[in-house]
């Protein structure tokens, strides 16, 4: 079954606990007349999808057709299960760790849960997670020199700086967060300062390939340093959160079989 399939949507927009803005608008990195929306959702699946013989991960929404890149003011939403939101997020997923730490300006929906699992991002943060940013950070700056995933989807970008300046923001923007979160434990939407506008700068080609490849390098040795030696557990809580995820599914169960019967 696709993920866009409307049983999908419906399920969704009815377990929903917590649904975001993530990508380059939360931090902060947006080039305006460039960018998509992105946003990110954690929902409540019935307990058919649980322990019955269906299946539901993930629902994702799309302004534009499938196939089709998506340009300024289109929207991609993606809402994950909560179970497949949380061991992603226990193990490290830089782009699922973010609702977390979004500000609230930037929270479309939240419930109790939603606000009850914002409230113990500490569980989440590990050692674990660096080895994560490392290799998403790693991944961009493949992508970047075109060793990954073959050309880049934005030849546009190419063309008018000589590389892909999003996957070099990307790249430096992962090596920065990772290594904040592996020293505070937290993640700052947006972005602080100067980073926030040194990575725009790059965006519209202000710096150099090699500058962006100098800064990557130097947040990498960062970030490798702090992977085995920063003063964090080395895996997440998963104890609690296995705990935390039975009594969040029993509880929204309890709570929908007292709701009284669509008419």
């Amino acid at each position: 079954m696709k993920h866009s399939d409307p049983e999908f949507a419906r399920l969704a927009e009815r377990g929903t606990v917590l649904r975001c803005q993530v990508g380059s608008g939360v931090h902060g990195i947006a080039v305006s007349g460039q960018d998509d929306r992105d946003e990110m959702g954690i929902c409540v699946e019935p307990p058919e999808y649980v322990v019955g013989l269906r299946a539901f991960e993930q629902y994702v929404f799309r302004t534009q057709p499938e196939g089709v890149r998506s340009g300024p003011g289109d929207l991609d939403l993606t809402v994950y299960s909560l179970r497949k939101w949380t061991r992603l997020a226990l193990a490290g997923n830089p782009t699922v760790l973010i609702p977390l730490f979004v500000p609230d300006s930037e929270i479309v929906h939240v419930d109790d849960l939603g606000r009850d699992l914002r409230a113990n991002a500490e569980r989440f943060v590990s050692r674990s997670a660096g080895h994560r940013f490392l290799g998403y950070l790693r991944a961009q700056r493949d992508r970047m020199l075109g060793r990954r995933g073959g050309r880049t989807n934005r030849p546009e970008l190419v063309d008018r700086y000589g590389f892909d300046v999003k996957f070099a923001a990307h790249m430096i923007r992962l090596g920065l967060q990772g290594v904040e979160l592996l020293e505070t434990g937290r993640i700052t939407l947006p972005m602080p300062e100067p980073w926030r506008t040194w990575l725009r700068d790059l965006r519209q080609g202000r710096h150099s390939r090699q500058e962006a490849l100098e800064v990557a390098a130097e947040q990498e040795r960062r970030l490798a340093a702090l992977v085995e030696q920063a003063d964090l557990p080395r895996s997440a809580d998963q104890a609690w959160a296995d705990a935390w995820l039975v009594d969040a599914y029993r509880r929204t169960w309890r709570r929908w079989e007292s709701l009284p019967a669509a008419s």
